[in-house]
């Protein structure tokens, strides 16, 4: 799908997790397409490996299965996005786009299953760390920045962000940080 598209090269293809991981460390690409049920090493445990070692490249899962028991390990892992394979070829050529440039993709059935998951209950109020992510947020960090402060992975802080956005019922950075500032979570001032 992706040969001869502008914008895109196709560097190497991998056949397992383990194979995955040593062609992005010798290729370097921007975006991984990770499948999660494959031989030898599935797709959360390469992913979560290729945080700990660091690889920068962007994964974005392509899988058939979008259950509860797939999904939020696979961004808590690491992953950028996760799109069904079932999604339309312009769909998943602005996906690839989205996470080379750093934005966070789900499919719209994703997105609703993964809400549902972090919102039960939605009256559930934030937690200290997450408190602290906010914090951090509002005087304009990084998420590698917030990451760095809290000794935490950038995963963990895009995951802190998503059950944030999901309790205060907000799509984004801005939004959540006006929500918390409106729900007296965040004063004026603080975090500096």
């Amino acid at each position: 799908m992706f040969e001869g598209e502008e914008g895109f090269e196709v560097v190497a293809e991998a056949t397992n997790g383990s194979d995955a991981i040593s062609k992005a460390r010798v290729y370097d690409p921007d975006v991984v397409l990770m499948d999660l049920r494959m031989p030898e090493m599935d797709g959360v445990s390469a992913i979560r490996q290729m945080t700990d070692l660091g690889i920068p490249a962007r994964v974005l899962v392509l899988t058939t299965f979008d259950t509860d028991s797939d999904v939020l390990p696979a961004i808590e892992a690491g992953a950028t996005g996760y799109l069904l394979k079932d999604a339309p070829r312009d769909e998943l050529l602005r996906a690839v786009r989205s996470a080379a440039a750093g934005e966070a993709v789900l499919s719209p059935s994703v997105a609703a299953r993964l809400l549902d998951q972090v919102r039960q209950p939605l009256k559930e109020t934030v937690s200290q760390r997450e408190l602290e992510v906010l914090q951090l947020v509002a005087v304009g960090a990084t998420n590698r920045e917030v990451a760095e402060q809290l000794f935490v992975s950038e995963a963990t802080v895009k995951t802190h962000l998503l059950h944030i956005y999901a309790k205060l019922g907000v799509n984004d950075r801005a939004a959540a940080v006006g929500a918390a500032f409106e729900k007296g979570l965040l004063t004026p001032g603080e975090g500096r």
